[in-house]
């Protein structure tokens, strides 16, 4: 019951994560926003739960985990709420048309642009930050506290299996973020406001109803918060006897606790192969969630595709097939019981292989020059 309910949780939070990395565009042009601005708008739920993270996986694991990935699952749903709240508190959505000259060889030389009349209420951008942020400081528990859960309480053999389906399944969710976020795009933004709207979504003043997608998410994530406080504070272990009221700190004071945490700490980062785990997934997040922010928006002005398109071809052809690729290394780690070891050289074969099988593609200002 806990791997279907964490899973759902999984797939609640990235759903979530990944319909705000796909109304990116949106929330650009309602707000008049530079790429820069959004860039610290997006990177503020990195910022909450990192204020967080360390604190809540030490003592966390202490607690309660489930009422507590329960309580995070709440904070991320008000958290989402909170951005899609501006949208009621602005003044409809006015523009008017200029025109620009692009250079690309995949777009008309001529376009038509935006230039609107700034909405006084577009400093309310400070209540999506907000807003982000409150739902990274509510994803703190749900993956530490979850895996550690699952760790404590299943076999050795198991909890490879059991990790690679949370990763899928958590893969899933951008899969349906970004086609939340598709259908969210082709809605106009102040739809249910106006009677009817004159231009469509190949347009480049069009604004889709970015808010929407928010409140939706929100819903699912009180959903997936729900069954964890009917779940118990631990689990029975094959080969031992069940006690919910176990813990390993009974009889330690808050202050001991406390006094044990910075040590813990630097025992974790001074063990070599955690430390070598933690620089590969920096790298790898670097670029994964660089190409998830910005890939519609890249798709849209490079190749004149509406948000909407872009969002659905992200969703739909991309990570499909990293989720399939997940729960395969999971499961060849379970049939021929790998170790860590092993899983590593698996990882590293597998990452050169395809880092030398794709080709660079020239672009613009970085290999190639301006006059071609």
């Amino acid at each position: 019951i806990f791997i279907v309910a964490l899973s759902f949780a999984y797939f609640s939070k990235t759903l979530s994560g990944t319909y705000m990395k796909s109304a990116i565009t949106q929330i650009e042009r309602r707000f008049d926003l530079s790429s820069s601005v959004v860039g610290l708008i997006d990177g503020s739920f990195e910022m909450g739960n990192l204020l967080f993270l360390a604190v809540v996986s030490h003592f966390g694991a202490r607690l309660h985990r489930p009422r507590l990935i329960g309580m995070g699952c709440f904070l991320m749903a008000i958290g989402s709420a909170l951005t899609g709240l501006p949208h009621f508190f602005m003044r409809q959505w006015v523009h008017t048309v200029y025109t620009v000259h692009v250079i690309s060889p995949h777009l008309s030389s001529n376009n038509t642009g935006t230039d609107y009349v700034k909405d006084t209420g577009s400093s309310m951008w400070i209540y999506v930050f907000l807003g982000n942020a409150l739902r990274g400081i509510g994803e703190t528990p749900v993956t530490p506290l979850g895996i550690s859960y699952i760790d404590d309480f299943a076999k050795a053999e198991n909890s490879a299996f059991y990790i690679a389906c949370l990763q899928t399944i958590m893969l899933l969710g951008p899969m349906f973020g970004f086609l939340l976020g598709s259908m969210c795009a082709k809605l106009y933004v102040d739809i249910g406001f106006v009677n009817s709207v004159t231009i469509t979504t190949q347009d480049a003043r069009w604004v889709g109803a970015w808010w929407l997608g928010f409140f939706v998410s929100s819903a699912i994530l009180v959903l997936a918060g729900v069954p964890f406080w009917f779940l118990p504070r631990s689990l029975p272990i094959q080969g031992e006897e069940w006690n919910e009221n176990f813990n390993v700190d009974q009889g330690v004071t808050p202050i001991c606790k406390t006094c044990r945490f910075l040590p813990s700490l630097k025992r974790l980062l001074c063990t070599p192969a955690y430390f070598l785990l933690l620089c590969g997934i920096v790298l790898k997040f670097n670029s994964f969630i660089g190409l998830l922010t910005f890939k519609a928006k890249y798709m849209e002005q490079q190749f004149g595709q509406s948000a909407s398109r872009a969002n659905f071809l992200t969703g739909v052809l991309i990570l499909p097939v990293v989720a399939v690729g997940i729960f395969l290394g999971g499961l060849l780690m379970k049939i021929y019981k790998l170790s860590v070891v092993a899983g590593a050289q698996l990882s590293f074969i597998t990452s050169l292989t395809a880092y030398l099988l794709c080709d660079n593609v020239p672009v613009a200002g970085l290999t190639v020059s301006y006059n071609g």
